[in-house]
């Protein structure tokens, strides 16, 4: 993992509301700044800032990837034309995982677009700390055949694990580690109501990290 992928890690995970709210921030250093951390050396070197930056360009790369990816889907099936659009986005980061975080440096991105009730996702992550959990072998107890990955949608507040809601179709790269990942759902009401409310989360499951190595919430844009 090069230099400025592990930086941004350990950024990430001091810093995570302030990178979600600079998002649409064009330079992650005017937000840094704000908040005056470019005046106290002792925290940053310029150096160290520009790769946060650079870091912080390469998240916004993913998102917008992965929302374009997303809203083809829907021009495709003519969905985009007739209803209003809606954008959310994800960040997975070990942080979010409810109980102990676990010792992992991978991250993830997600971008999803809703439009009525249909909900189509994709996303991307990377530096796993092992390989995704096969719940063919290691399967929830009781077993749940819906479940045929380890990239999950459930439903629940930000401090407890709810539900399993959906399983998203995950794309491997070389190693096992890296990947992409992709969904389209057709939401029922409740669902719909937790995602409003900021009650419908993603995460991945490891065979290190059985019950989620990282989380992130769908957050409207």
């Amino acid at each position: 993992m090069n230099r400025t992928r592990r930086l941004f890690n350990f950024v990430l995970g001091s810093l995570t509301c302030l990178l979600l709210i600079s998002f649409s921030i064009p330079s992650l250093g005017k937000t840094l700044t704000s908040i005056g951390l470019r005046n106290n050396p002792d925290i940053f070197s310029a150096s160290e800032l520009t790769q946060i930056a650079s870091a912080q360009t390469l998240i916004n790369q993913h998102l917008d990837s992965n929302w374009q990816a997303a809203e083809s889907v829907l021009v495709a099936q003519g969905m985009m034309e007739s209803s209003t659009m809606k954008r959310y986005r994800v960040m997975l980061t070990r942080d979010k995982v409810v109980g102990s975080a676990p010792m992992t440096s991978a991250f993830g991105t997600a971008g999803a677009v809703l439009v009525g009730n249909r909900l189509v996702l994709r996303g991307d992550f990377s530096g796993l700390s092992s390989a995704l959990r096969d719940y063919g072998t290691d399967p929830v107890s009781p077993p749940n055949p819906n479940i045929t990955s380890a990239v999950h949608i459930h439903r629940g507040a930000t401090t407890e694990n709810g539900p399993f809601q959906y399983a998203l179709k995950v794309m491997l790269n070389q190693g096992g580690l890296s990947g992409r990942f992709a969904g389209e759902y057709t939401l029922s009401d409740e669902q719909l109501q937790a995602l409003e409310g900021g009650k419908l989360y993603m995460d991945i499951h490891t065979k290190q990290n059985r019950a989620g190595e990282l989380r992130g919430l769908l957050q409207a844009v």
